[in-house]
């Protein structure tokens, strides 16, 4: 039997998992394809109000989130795993979460950990530690500011939940999804065959696979060129 993906977030705010990650196929999916665990960071501070932040060095707005209480909440973390499992922490100057990166975290049969932040961001000496001595790696969701880390860690979850094996009933519907081959998704159909006056195209209703495939890429080309052309300049594959 296939080991369970175990997945561990690090927060100062542990009630809001699993969340959306409860519903659907990821939901059906706890427990047999992957496991969910918190740590509480506040369970680490050293004072009676659980403080896990302060002012920042320089001056500035806001507060920094301590490295000595960050730091051991990501060692608590570590013990969980009997082997590396890939350790993220969520933040809007990482590297931006594409489906090839999903695809390589994914992959990590030994889980992931994910550090979640708050207030105005986590002492930079923490984060270097962990990247010198584990290997974290930032990423990023998009180029927006949010309150915290744990909305972001939802994303990446979510995306690597669906690549495990076993958790999408077919398989094949991860191929040819946006993204999965550089391109942007063709666009899908279903019943009834004319709504509001707007018909299926007529190719298809055909069921000629080969012309229907065709169509496929040709509109998924379409659809790329037109909205990410970006994404064509990278593509190997086509």
């Amino acid at each position: 039997m296939d080991k369970v993906f175990l997945v561990t977030v690090v927060t100062i705010f542990p009630d809001m998992f699993p969340g959306p990650l409860a519903y659907g196929l990821s939901g059906k999916a706890i427990g047999s394809k992957w496991s969910l665990q918190t740590i509480n960071i506040r369970d680490f501070a050293n004072d009676k109000h659980k403080t896990v932040d302060d002012t920042p060095f320089g001056g500035g707005p806001g507060m920094i989130m301590r490295p000595d209480v960050v730091h051991d909440a990501m060692l608590a973390a570590l013990a969980k795993y009997d082997n590396k499992p890939k350790i993220i922490f969520m933040s809007p100057r990482g590297k931006t979460l594409t489906h090839h990166v999903v695809q390589e975290l994914s992959s990590n049969k030994h889980g992931l950990i994910i550090l979640c932040g708050r207030y105005e961001g986590i002492d930079e000496r923490v984060i270097e530690f962990w990247k010198e001595n584990h290997n974290m790696i930032e990423i990023s969701i998009g180029d927006y500011i949010l309150f915290g880390g744990e909305i972001p860690a939802m994303v990446v979850i979510d995306t690597c939940i669906r690549l495990l094996d076993g958790v999408m009933k077919n398989p094949n519907s991860t191929f040819d999804e946006s993204f999965s081959l550089d391109c942007l998704e063709y666009p899908q159909y279903t019943k009834p065959r004319i709504w509001c006056q707007r018909r299926v195209p007529d190719v298809l209703l055909t069921g000629n696979h080969k012309q229907i495939a065709e169509w496929k890429r040709s509109e998924s080309l379409r659809i790329t060129s037109e909205r990410r052309p970006d994404l064509l300049c990278r593509n190997r594959r086509l």
